[in-house]
């Protein structure tokens, strides 16, 4: 029998049926006693509820007949006992929807405290759905029963909400919350999670305005202030701004798409042909080839647009494809080739790439899709170009003039936009048969009417052809009609606006009116921006203006006859340098987020800048690419940059320009960050950069020197006083320099010193508001708390780190947390949570095509499957994680963990001799780190292969000692602690593992040498 007093007292049979349990009495009666469902209620309580504190005389005899009447209307399904005390409703807790609601409110919240929002949601929505109004209704004087049971109530709302807003919810909450502050106007938790939906919802002023809100709510009913929680949740929406959006696949369009319906079935049925994996659309500018191409890929799933305009250099075409895919290296990778990272991207998916704009890199363009197209047979190509690329397998989609009705219909579309309530006029047919159906030449036409009647614009129009009649006749029909329509629209702007789109040329991607402002040194260019977009020949989003390819590249030929162009370039270069200058230290703070994406939507014009300045001004091309460095590092731009380095580095020569030292060892940075340079001139480069900083007094005005040296060479103890006199006294330069000195204390196997240096960096990067560097310090914090057993602090630690991460849309680094915290879940019992936060992990990395973070991902899917008991699997999984590791020294680390994993894949199927074998491999390749950590892993798994029992210990000790302590939360190591201790007495334990404390790396050189002569004599 299944009984409700979340809501009217509802009784149910098993299969359904309800019961009526009598009138208010036995109603009041049957709730007190389900309120105990199981359990013994007094006479005394029981007489209570139902009379209050004046119960009729011989009300123990009226109590006896009510629950003589219960049993019968009850019947065998819920026996009324009587025990010496009172009465029990023998049903269990669980049958009472009440005490069904705080069980699953309870599991919610622990999953929530656990870091499993996903489960939280779940358990609590489940106990939120057993309301059917407000409770106990039968019992109108149980007013403390009542009131404990809607704070129950208003708690699991809270909590449930919380579980959604780390799962990415916000925008979707802000009613309810609304609604619920109206109900509780001093339920502090619930305006903190208003202005973190609000926040979330990309609305960060009405965020703090509800802090405001609660502000003066607390102050007028309480007389108090916002807790300290509520005010640093208030402090940290200030240090942000809206987030970054998400970066779309194909850009939205603000006009509607007129016909081309037989085209884009065409398309539609090619991108499925098995043998037609690289469609190219051609034909002339204008023919509306990028907007037919967009529209068909809006079918795809998974389509990007690569607009390949804006380069200059066709090596950078792989580069384009992996930004706009949202690809990224993480800060510590090395720059591998571009087209290499692309294809671990691609290698397993069915992605459309839309390479736009091909034919001024018509060669590089079809290199790259013939080498892409045989790496990544799932991938398509749509391309648009006025000439094919040239490649076998291509199939050529002619874009043909509009059909006479779609021009007309595109006509009529676009006029109204400047004329609202244009119906059309005899003359149009005309204009858009004049103007050979081409999309491009129709839409400037029709922006005409604004300030022209029809007959007017149809009477210029053929004046313009009739002297274009006379014109160049080698030139293609179509081409001759575009033309002729760009001249005529030129014609009609006046002079100011014709030398504004002249200037407007220099600017590679879009532009901003401040930008725009001091490039082309117009005080005030907002009109004149408008009424350019107006006229079609810029398109604006977003406050930024954006000229056509087709009018750029007319308007470009008016800039070189009219305009000093090395002038014009000198100032947009000028005006990027003063950005990159302006956003440099802004990046290493508070407005870290806001500034990535200001210099990312620049990528385009800071490249150009570069560019100039590397053929103009090589100090001012040092001093921007030093800016910039910074940048690209947590964007993950370094790689497309190390050419431009190198060429750089090797026209300023072997001495840095006076006063650019800094600059200089930027510039070398960057040289020695890809992977395909000449070892011997890259020693060179080392043994001059550290000749370079030693040189420096400090303090350094570029401080991110000391990561990327760092990044490039690994860590260096030796270096740590000049690290201290360079980094001075600037708050994020310390902060920077205690996270590595903590690192450098972790991979010497120093915790306590390790623990302390990090905390104090991330109390610094705290102050400075650096997501990057506060990040850094949580993902080691949280395993020194999972190391001392404390799991809830480390997942805590944990997902304020993968908060951060996902902020600065960061997906290595996100691969590596939610690798850790798999990490953390594996080892307190909980394997399928511990999987999926591994496989998350491993698509995170190989969508973002790096191998190192999804090989890490791909052993903990191992040692998941490995502790279950699925040791084929097991091992299926480290080979294949070892196949991804690359070769740097952060990945040495991984190696030796797979290796390890092999081995004691091989234990547990009773391999003995070929797990010391693998485990004798992870020594040898630990001995390649930079970190003890790795030979302390080596040691233990050692330990679990020895013969006797006392060289095991001592291997054990070994393990402890290098790393600075015992890993007992490593259910491995703490096994073989256990069968050891078993084996051996106490005090022969302790005694052993004391030696191997203090033989360190001593213990695990013999032990390796023993496997290997064991190896030796086996032949």
């Amino acid at each position: 029998m299944r009984f409700g007093i979340l809501g009217p007292l509802d009784i149910r049979t098993d299969d359904g049926v309800p019961v009526d349990p009598g009138g208010p009495r036995p109603r009041a009666l049957l709730t007190l006693l389900l309120l105990a469902a199981g359990r013994t209620v007094t006479a005394e309580h029981l007489t209570d509820g139902l009379y209050g504190s004046q119960p009729p005389a011989g009300a123990a005899n009226a109590l006896q007949s009510q629950i003589s009447r219960l049993r019968r209307r009850l019947g065998p399904h819920a026996p009324i006992e009587a025990v010496p005390a009172g009465y029990r409703l023998a049903v269990p807790p669980d049958a009472v929807d009440a005490h069904r609601f705080a069980r699953l409110a309870a599991q919610g919240r622990t999953a929530l405290a656990a870091g499993d929002p996903a489960r939280a949601a779940d358990r609590l929505r489940a106990a939120l759905a057993l309301w059917r109004g407000p409770a106990l209704p039968d019992l109108p004087d149980a007013h403390a029963e009542t009131a404990r049971l809607a704070e129950l109530r208003l708690t699991a709302v809270q909590d449930r909400v919380e579980a959604d807003l780390a799962l990415g919810g916000g925008p979707e909450l802000v009613a309810e919350l609304r609604a619920l502050l109206a109900d509780h106007p001093l339920a502090e938790r619930l305006y903190g999670q208003l202005m973190r939906a609000l926040h979330a919802a990309g609305r960060p002023a009405e965020a703090l305005a509800v802090y405001e809100d609660a502000r003066r709510a607390l102050a007028d009913e309480l007389g108090a202030d916002p807790s300290p929680e509520l005010s640093a949740l208030h402090l940290e929406l200030l240090r942000q701004t809206r987030p970054a959006p998400h970066r779309p696949r194909l850009p939205a369009q603000l006009t509607g798409f007129v016909g081309r319906d037989g085209e884009l079935a065409r398309i539609a049925a090619l991108l499925t042909a098995p043998d037609a994996r690289l469609v190219t659309l051609t034909g002339p500018g204008g023919a509306g080839k990028t907007r037919l191409a967009v529209e068909a890929a809006r079918a795809h799933p998974d389509a990007y647009l690569v607009e390949l305009a804006p380069l200059a250099d066709g090596a950078r075409v792989p580069y384009a494809v992996l930004a706009a895919l949202g690809v990224r290296a993480g800060l510590r990778s090395t720059a591998v080739d571009g087209l290499d990272r692309l294809c671990g991207a691609l290698e397993d998916r069915e992605a459309l790439l839309v390479l736009d704009n091909c034919e001024h890199l018509v060669e590089d363009a079809a290199r790259f899709a013939g080498l892409l197209l045989g790496r990544c047979p799932g991938v398509r190509v749509l391309a648009t170009s006025r000439e094919a690329l040239g490649i076998t397998g291509e199939v050529l989609v002619p874009v043909e003039p509009l059909p006479a009705g779609a021009a007309q219909r595109l006509f009529l579309e676009r006029a109204r936009v400047v004329r609202p309530g244009f119906d059309g006029h005899a003359c149009v047919p005309d204009v858009c048969r004049a103007l050979d159906g081409l999309p491009l030449a129709i839409e400037l036409a029709a922006a005409r009417l604004r300030t022209l009647e029809p007959e007017e614009l149809a009477a210029r129009l053929d004046d313009r052809f009739r002297l274009l009649s006379r014109g160049d006749r080698t030139k293609a029909p179509r081409h001759r009609t575009l033309r002729a329509v760009v001249e005529w629209s030129w014609d009609l702007l006046d002079a100011e606006e014709r030398e504004l789109a002249e200037r407007l040329t220099v600017f590679a991607g879009s532009a901003t009116v401040r930008a725009v402002r001091e490039v082309c040194g117009t005080p005030d260019p907002e009109d004149l921006l408008d009424s350019l977009a107006e006229k079609s020949f810029l398109e604006v989003a977003g406050g930024r203006y954006r000229m056509l390819e087709t009018i750029r590249a007319f308007a470009a030929e008016h800039a070189a006859r009219h305009l000093d162009t090395d002038a014009l370039r000198d100032a947009h270069a000028a005006y990027f340098l003063r950005l990159a200058e302006r956003a440099q230290p802004l990046l290493r703070g508070g407005g870290q987020l806001p500034w990535l994406a200001r210099l990312a939507a620049e990528h385009a014009d800071l490249d150009a800048a570069l560019r100039h300045l590397a053929g103009a001004d090589r100090a001012g091309a040092l001093r921007l690419m030093a800016l910039l460095s910074w940048f690209w590092r947590l964007r993950g731009l370094h790689g497309e940059q190390v050419p431009r380095a190198r060429a750089l580095l090797a026209a300023v020569g072997d001495v840095p320009p006076p006063g650019l030292v800094e600059e200089y060892v930027l510039c070398a940075l960057n040289a020695l960050s890809g992977d395909d340079g000449d070892p011997a001139a890259e020693e060179a480069l080392h043994a001059r950069v550290e000749t370079l900083l030693d040189s420096l007094d400090g303090p350094l005005r570029l401080p991110y020197v000391l990561v990327l040296w760092s990044v490039v060479t690994g860590p260096r103890p030796a270096a740590n006083a000049r690290a201290l006199r360079l980094a001075g006294t600037d708050p994020w330069a310390g902060a920077l320099l205690d996270m590595g000195l903590g690192l450098q204390a972790r991979f010497a196997g120093r915790p306590g010193e390790a623990e302390e240096a990090l905390t104090r960096a991330l109390a610094g990067f705290r102050a400075t508001g650096d997501r990057w560097g506060m990040a850094n310090c949580l993902e080691p914090l949280g395993m020194y708390a999972h190391a001392r057993g404390d799991d809830d602090a480390a997942l805590g630690l944990l997902d304020e780190g993968l908060a951060l991460v996902r902020e600065l849309d960061a997906p290595e680094e996100t691969a590596d947390l939610l690798r850790s915290r798999g990490v953390v879940l594996l080892r307190r019992g909980d394997a399928a949570g511990a999987a999926d936060h591994f496989e998350r992990a491993t698509a995170l990395a190989r969508t973002a095509g790096a191998g190192d973070k999804a090989a890490g991902a791909w052993r903990g899917l191992g040692d998941a499957a490995r502790l279950s008991g699925d040791t084929a699997r097991a091992r299926v999984l480290y080979e294949e994680a070892l196949r991804m590791c690359a070769a740097n020294w952060f990945s040495v680390g991984e190696i030796v963990r797979v290796l390890i994993g092999l081995g004691r894949t091989a234990a547990a199927e009773g391999k003995a001799e070929d797990a010391r074998e693998w485990f004798r491999q992870a020594a040898v390749a630990a001995g390649d780190s930079a970190s003890v950590l790795e030979l302390a892993e080596a040691a233990e798994a050692l330990a679990s292969v020895a013969e006797m029992p006392e060289r095991a210990a001592v291997l054990l000790g070994a393990g402890a000692g290098l790393r600075g302590a015992p890993a007992r939360e490593d259910p491995d190591v703490a096994r073989t602690e256990e069968a050891l201790r078993a084996r051996l007495s106490p005090e022969a334990y302790m005694a052993a593992f004391e030696r191997g404390v203090r033989l360190r790396a001593a213990a695990v050189e013999e032990a390796r040498g023993k496997v290997g002569e064991r190896r030796d004599a086996a032949g």
